[in-house]
């Protein structure tokens, strides 16, 4: 019956596969857990960043603002009444200020009492001034910073300037009088637009009521190409806010004035972050690879090495089981050192059994055979004896001693004092005892030759070998014949290793008898026993193979009506072998 074919996976194939999921499950859950904490780590550090720059912006435009406060106060403090009506002492501040574009003194009415000139010329009819904010005359002492705008006191001058207001000395000027310095916005500008919140954010100001103070990109925010969510952002309170894929940083001058609102992106964190993935992917994937790589090396040598030499071994075991010879190695694991001694013992056990089984086999083949051998053709002892008792009645008593004494010998050799293996000599006169027997029987219907080399009389063979020969050719090869039948028995070496002293030695009984087919030949060496009830020739065929090997046993050669050669192929044993 045919085994099922299966598929089966190799030991080192299903490591690799195994290290292979074991390492990308591992950069998966890494990677996903990186991505988690590098999110929340990254969008934290933006937040803390973000936070940072706005305070930082906050802090430096407090400064600016704080400095050009104490330009104001200055400014303020040197003027004089005399000022109301001559610029020399204001013109004096301008050029003494560099970022001071303008000082200019108001009534309560926001009427223009008198503005430095610095060698340009005021004009004459001033529409929509930017430079003026009556809630300065509410405001106390207090500054009142107005929104940046472009100044429009000068003729072709328009400089972009932030205005700081302050009620002047009631004591001095009275009650309807107040300071107006237009400062450059310039530099605010440069340094709000210089402040980076990522690669792509950027900073504006707002003052307390939402309005837009400065923003960087000013022309397209008021042209409505760029929108701000002002309102929104001045509900704010400060700290960082997320919404609309970006953060709004919101950070209050101590003035409360105005107010920094930095925008960070998030494209950006997630641009550097999946940098940064990539980058930690990679290096994951390096060290995974090269972990795995030493995984499946040091495997392969601990692990599947031993077994690949155990599988071999049992390949090996299966194919040469006698002879195979198998030593257990030192393993470093103990149950491959288990597995290999259990193996090793296993063979030996095998090859005992085996041994064992091969002897039983042989010792009851052998016993099979020696029970064949003592068993005597009745038919043949009853005629034998028939005949002795005629010749007795006829007095042929010389012919009836010849016949008794071959008789006699034909048991002696036959029972050999229980051996199995004889000299040659013994078994060509048992063959002989035997032929003249049947030669009395038959009435002398054949003759009988032995061409023997006398050197290999000496040698050993099996016990009725040739007899059981001499019946099949009498029996069917001659008994059926009208002529007288010629029966030949040859020992010789075998002539096509005669150049060699150790050549197998070939035994030959040929008759001229009625010859057989090659089926029928055939035939001979299938039966058990001959049809006389004898030894049959496939038993002596048996023996000589079971006691020597494959190598030795019988051949048939015959041709019809011309006769039979029947061909015994022994080694040379020059003395009795061990039992």
């Amino acid at each position: 019956m045919k085994a099922k074919s299966t598929h089966r996976i190799k030991l080192t194939a299903l490591t690799v596969a195994l290290l292979g999921i074991a390492a990308a499950v591992f950069v998966l859950v890494g990677v996903l857990s990186f991505v988690a904490v590098y999110d929340r780590t990254m969008m934290a550090d933006a937040s803390t960043n973000a936070e940072q720059s706005a305070r930082q912006t906050a802090a430096a435009l407090e400064n600016y603002l704080n400095t050009m406060e104490e330009k104001l106060v200055r400014i303020a403090a040197e003027i004089t009444e005399d000022s109301l009506t001559d610029t020399e002492e204001l013109d004096v501040a301008v050029r003494l200020y560099t970022d001071v574009e303008a000082v200019m003194i108001y009534s309560a009415d926001g009427s223009l009492i008198v503005c430095s000139s610095n060698g340009r010329k005021v004009k004459d009819n001033i529409k929509d001034n930017l430079s003026f904010d009556s809630r300065v005359f509410s405001a106390g002492g207090e500054r009142v910073i107005l929104l940046p705008h472009v100044e429009n006191l000068y003729e072709n001058y328009y400089p972009w300037v932030v205005t700081l207001m302050k009620r002047m000395d009631p004591s001095v000027f009275g009650d309807d009088a107040c300071i107006a310095v237009d400062f450059s916005f310039s530099g605010i500008a440069q340094y709000i637009d210089n402040v980076g919140f990522g690669r792509h954010g950027y900073c504006y100001v707002i003052d307390a009521d939402g309005k837009m103070v400065y923003h960087p990109q000013q022309q397209m925010f008021y042209a409505g190409i760029k929108d701000e969510d002002v309102e929104s952002v001045a509900a704010l309170p400060d700290g960082v806010h997320l919404f609309d894929d970006a953060l709004r940083t919101v950070s209050t001058l101590e003035d409360g004035n105005w107010r920094i609102v930095g925008v960070s992106y998030t494209d950006d964190f997630a641009a550097s972050r999946r940098q940064a993935i990539v980058q930690f992917v990679a290096a994951v994937l390096l060290c995974c690879v090269a972990i795995a790589v030493l995984t499946v090396l040091l495997y392969a040598h601990i692990v599947n090495r031993p077994v690949n030499r155990l599988v071999h071994a049992m390949r090996d075991f299966e194919r040469f089981a006698e002879t195979y010879s198998y030593t257990p190695q030192n393993e470093p694991i103990a149950e491959l050192q288990t597995l290999s001694d259990s193996f090793g013992h296993m063979v030996c056990m095998v090859q005992s059994l085996m041994e064992q089984i091969k002897a039983e086999e042989i010792s009851l083949r052998k016993t099979e055979l020696k029970a064949l051998q003592a068993q005597i053709n009745p038919h043949f002892l009853y005629n034998t004896l028939d005949s002795i008792q005629w010749m007795c009645e006829q007095g042929k008593n010389e012919d009836a001693v010849k016949m008794i004494g071959a008789l006699a010998r034909l048991f002696r050799i036959s029972i050999s004092r229980g051996k199995e293996i004889i000299p040659i000599r013994d078994e060509l006169r048992h063959a002989e005892s035997y032929l003249l027997i049947q030669s009395y029987r038959y009435k002398d219907r054949f003759s009988y030759t032995f061409e023997v080399d006398e050197n290999l009389k000496d040698c050993y063979c099996n016990k009725i070998t040739i007899q059981p020969l001499i019946e099949n050719a009498i029996y069917h090869g001659i008994e059926g014949m009208l002529d007288d039948g010629k029966i030949t028995v040859r020992v010789h070496k075998d002539p096509a290793a005669a150049d060699n002293p150790d050549a197998d030695i070939l035994i030959e009984v040929e008759d001229n008898g009625v010859g057989m087919t090659a089926a029928q030949c055939a035939a001979i060496l299938s039966k058990e026993r001959s049809d006389s009830s004898g030894i049959g020739i496939k038993n002596v065929n048996d023996r000589l193979k079971i006691f020597f090997g494959d190598k030795y046993g019988i051949t048939i050669k015959s041709e019809p009506d011309v006769g039979t050669c029947v061909t015994v192929r022994l080694p040379q044993l020059g003395k009795e072998p061990e039992a």
